[in-house]
């Protein structure tokens, strides 16, 4: 900071009522100089923010804006390397051919004469095309008769499974399909049914179907929310969304068998509540936002962590830049022998034996930064600090994992569904995407046929029965 523009002597010489406004004045402006400094200051660590070193989404950040790869460039050209193993596709029997045709040649290509026999070992050539699509309809012809003793009409019932909608079970599965896991807009949607399938569509009709498609599966997802607070281990993670002119959150929450979407109003710890009751006796990865602290056991996602730590080293404060270097090679042996544990190399033994230094090494730089007074670090150190036990959780719970990377992974589809969609416009809109998306991931979890499935639960629907379970072995 610059020298005062009034020496001292300068100023004791000035009348005394003039020398306290003076000084005043001078007190309030360096003040207020203060508090603009530490402001810039602020800013200028925001701009600094990526993905790889604060919470943001790396959705937030444009692919050529990410920093070049610390990779050398291969002198390899692109595509296939010489020796590499061959693939192709399989030629299928040729009794499972819809069509065969035998292709002889009449005449020898060289000096004409005419040829005959069979080939034994022939070139096969098989061409793969899809057939014509045309939509399987169905009319149901319900007689009305009379009585002949009362005059009394009577109309014939459709048969069990048969809907009063015009649109079989296949069909609303597909649209829904259409609508969830393929990303595409009602319009979209409407326009590939009538376009390819031949199905005359309207952007009406398909809410109808996504509605139909949400009825047939909600008694599935609501076992799902009450088999959770069972579960040992959750994954908890959230994202805005909207919800017609309003904002909305869409939370889930990945367990080891099946994973569950919710959209609510707001981002309060009421979504936690609901979800996992009091009974909820289990461990739940997160990030350290507050709402999730209302759980007795939680396990803080060190990939977050490695973030803030990696802010630190970025920020250009020389006391903080040199614990964010220590905390983040912690980081990185926690990770390394992580790794070994899962992919067998070591035993849960060596696990827990080589994290030892790890930890002491983290929880020393941790209060040390508590008991720094930087305001730049010593807030988030005294808070990871004084709970330490919620980064340690995967060492004390078998089947925790250091990271929330399997949450993020669910919410993935979820987000870019987001982005492409802009949220929903009403509750029936969001009990259709939280319920999709529910059967969609637990699908994957499971291996399961998500189409067969929805097929399945419409025709349940339809014929007064209970949709089948995403629960594994129900």
């Amino acid at each position: 900071m610059s020298s005062s523009p009034i020496s001292p002597q300068e100023l004791a010489e000035l009348p005394r009522e003039f020398r306290v406004l003076l000084e005043r004045v001078i007190e309030h402006y360096e003040s207020r100089i203060a508090k603009l400094t530490a402001r810039v200051a602020e800013l200028e660590g925001r701009l600094g923010k990526t993905p790889q070193n604060s919470s943001l989404p790396p959705s937030t950040q444009h692919p050529h804006a990410q920093p070049p790869q610390q990779k050398s460039k291969s002198k390899r050209r692109r595509g296939g390397q010489p020796g590499h193993a061959k693939h192709e596709r399989p030629l299928i029997p040729t009794e499972e051919c819809d069509e065969v045709h035998s292709l002889k040649p009449s005449e020898c290509r060289r000096c004409g004469e005419r040829l005959c026999g069979r080939d034994g070992e022939p070139l096969r050539h098989q061409v793969w095309e899809l057939p014509e699509i045309r939509p399987s309809v169905t009319e149901y012809q319900r007689h009305r008769l009379a009585c002949p003793c009362c005059g009394e009409t009577t109309c014939a019932d459709l048969p069990a499974g048969v809907s009063t909608s015009t649109a079989g079970p296949r069909l609303v599965a597909l649209a829904a399909l259409l609508l969830a896991s393929f990303r595409r807009s009602k319009s979209r949607t409407a326009l590939f049914l009538e376009q390819v399938l031949g199905q005359p569509c309207s952007t009406g009709w398909v809410v109808k179907l996504q509605n139909q498609a949400t009825m047939a599966t909600r008694g599935a997802y609501d076992e799902l929310v009450a088999a959770l607070p069972a579960e040992p281990v959750v994954g908890m993670d959230e994202t805005p969304t909207k919800e017609g002119r309003s904002k909305a959150w869409l939370w889930t929450a990945a367990a080891g068998r099946f994973t569950l979407f919710a959209v609510r109003a707001s981002r309060e710890g009421t979504a936690v509540s609901e979800w996992l009751g009091e009974s909820f006796a289990g461990v739940v990865t997160c990030d350290r936002a507050k709402m999730y602290w209302q759980v007795p056991r939680l396990q803080w996602c060190w990939a977050h962590l490695k973030r803030d730590f990696q802010a630190l080293v970025d920020s250009g404060h020389a006391q903080a830049k040199r614990l964010g270097y220590d905390l983040r090679c912690a980081t990185r042996r926690l990770f390394e022998h992580w790794g070994h544990y899962r992919d067998g190399t070591i035993s849960r033994a060596a696990l827990l034996r080589r994290l030892g230094p790890v930890r002491r090494r983290v929880e020393q730089l941790l209060l040390r930064g508590a008991q720094s007074g930087n305001r730049l670090f010593a807030g988030m150190c005294r808070e990871l600090s004084e709970h330490r036990q919620r980064l340690w959780a995967f060492l004390r719970h078998e089947g925790v994992e250091p990271t929330n990377n399997a949450s993020e992974r669910a919410l993935r589809h979820a987000v870019i569904w987001r982005k492409l969609s802009f949220g929903t416009q009403s509750a029936a809109g969001s009990r259709f995407v939280e319920t999709m998306l529910t059967v969609i991931e637990t699908c994957r979890q499971q291996r399961r046929n998500v189409f067969d499935y929805l097929t399945h639960a419409v025709y349940a629907h339809r014929t007064g029965k209970t949709a089948p379970s995403l629960l594994p072995g129900a």
